[in-house]
């Protein structure tokens, strides 16, 4: 028996896909953890959620592009008396632009980001979430089907968290763990507006807010569903891969990623994570 107490921790929680899988988790009764680098946010999130629900989160201001960040969230839960029975990786960011053009190291910072931390945090507390009858949702994307030209690296990390969270759902099914991944198109959040992605014209991939992409991420989780793509247009895109000549695909994308900016807008850009 555990002397510690369950808590479902979230990354990337400040906004967007996080905050509101942490309103939904708050909703239904779970201990939380808000993990993000703008402690701010995280502290205006965590007072509203315990308005709402009469119980208030923790905060863990850490910005995860640090290398020691998983061993620092650690050690915060562990001096809080607090072990991990969910993690719920959705930090994570994206740059817009050629691969050979963009800022090397930030590309590397992205992987870090997107992939090492959410690996690192994904295994940490197996044998506790195991222990609490738990699980892991990672937030992938629909970016993962595919490759994406303009956003190269970007891509290519969301197509290794949905490569590993099925492969570990797969591992982890003897020992009751329960492993989703989360894979949205382009969701109206911050994404946008960092970007410098016109909100006009929405995307044939768009039409699920992030309150719809948590509702149908958290309800497939708890359902024990390995992957959940929300809404038919994303489907689709998740099937046409398979049925199109690849250099069309390639093509197709690179058109796609050309015509996200807004008029006057130039690359590189950052993005904060879909």
């Amino acid at each position: 028996m555990s002397i510690f107490k369950p808590v479902t921790v979230i990354t990337g929680a400040s906004s967007g896909i996080g905050a509101a899988l942490a309103r939904i988790f708050a909703a239904n009764g779970h201990e939380i953890a808000l993990v993000a680098r703008r402690e701010k946010e995280l502290v205006l999130l965590s007072t509203e959620l315990a308005a709402a629900y009469g119980k208030k989160p923790h905060v863990v201001p850490i910005d995860l592009q640090r290398s020691d960040a998983p061993a620092r969230i650690a050690h915060e839960l562990l001096g809080r008396g607090l072990e991990p029975a969910i993690i719920v990786n959705n930090a994570g960011f994206g740059l817009h632009g050629p691969a050979a053009e963009l800022d090397r190291a930030e590309q590397l910072a992205m992987i870090d980001l997107n992939v090492r931390a959410l690996t690192d945090l994904s295994l940490r507390w197996i044998d506790g979430i195991a222990h609490h009858k738990g699980g892991i949702l990672n937030v992938a994307s629909v970016a993962s089907f595919m490759p994406g030209p303009d956003m190269a690296v970007y891509y290519a990390t969301k197509a290794y968290v949905l490569s590993f969270t099925e492969a570990l759902a797969r591992e982890l099914v003897p020992r009751g763990v329960r492993v989703t991944a989360l894979c949205p198109g382009p969701v109206p959040t911050e994404f946008q507006e960092r970007a410098g992605v016109s909100g006009k014209a929405r995307s044939w991939l768009l039409g699920k807010s992030a309150e719809q992409v948590a509702k149908a991420g958290y309800d497939g989780f708890m359902a024990g569903r390995r992957l959940v793509v929300p809404g038919f247009g994303n489907k689709l895109a998740t099937v046409l891969p398979r049925l199109l000549p690849r250099s069309l695909m390639l093509s197709t994308l690179e058109r796609y990623q050309r015509g996200r900016g807004q008029k006057g807008a130039s690359w590189p850009r950052r993005l904060p994570k879909t």
